[in-house]
């Protein structure tokens, strides 16, 4: 595990803090679709993503979801962070967005590192300012995009997280990401098809104008 941790996060933390999230932390192997955390779950660890990607949604009152961000290779989640820190339930969702593998950090270790490596501190602290960013972002894309603008947005994402021009993903998945209907969804894929900015395959999309 160490290896892992140097190539991702050797640029910033020294080795004696390397030293301890390889002796505290948890390697995981978490397989395309499957969750990592639950709403409502006390969350107990912090993850580092080492590979793949994760996708942060949030659930309204009736079940429906809404993607809010994105977590990659050398981030972490702000939203886990402040959970664990206060030792709240979760109130989002992450789910593997592609297979991917990550370090859990055990909660009671967060605080303690944050007084004895400033390279801690400056991580947690840049990763709260990405991940605010981040969803001031999706507050704006919601209150005053267009829907096919932000559908083109959101497959944009996912083509920068999954390092592809070609998306996998289903109207109807699409549809319950950005909480509308199926039926808008395929109407706009269609439009934005016709304007050569993607072309639609079954189950498919690819991106012809990033």
């Amino acid at each position: 595990m160490i290896e892992h941790l140097k190539d991702n996060y050797g640029y910033l933390f020294e080795d004696a803090l390397l030293q301890e999230i390889n002796q505290v932390g948890v390697f995981k192997e978490i397989p395309e679709g499957n969750k990592l955390i639950e709403i409502g779950d006390y969350i107990k660890s912090m993850p580092l993503l080492i590979s793949g990607a994760v996708k942060i949604l949030r659930e309204d009152d009736q079940g429906d979801e809404l993607v809010l961000y994105f977590i990659e290779r050398g981030d972490t989640c702000a939203m886990t962070l402040s959970c664990c820190m206060g030792q709240k339930k979760s109130e989002i969702r992450a789910i593997a967005e592609t297979d991917t593998t990550l370090i859990m950090i055990p909660v009671e270790h967060m605080s303690l590192w944050m007084g004895k490596y400033k390279s801690w501190q400056n991580f947690i602290l840049q990763s709260y300012h990405e991940r605010m960013s981040e969803l001031l972002e999706a507050i704006d894309t919601i209150a005053f995009l267009k829907m096919d603008e932000r559908i083109l947005k959101y497959l944009r994402d996912k083509a920068m997280v999954n390092h592809s021009e070609e998306i996998s993903a289903t109207h109807q998945q699409i549809a319950n990401d950005l909480h509308t209907s199926r039926v808008v969804v395929s109407r706009i894929l269609k439009a934005l098809e016709n304007n050569h900015q993607i072309k639609i395959n079954r189950n498919r999309i690819t991106l012809l104008d990033l």
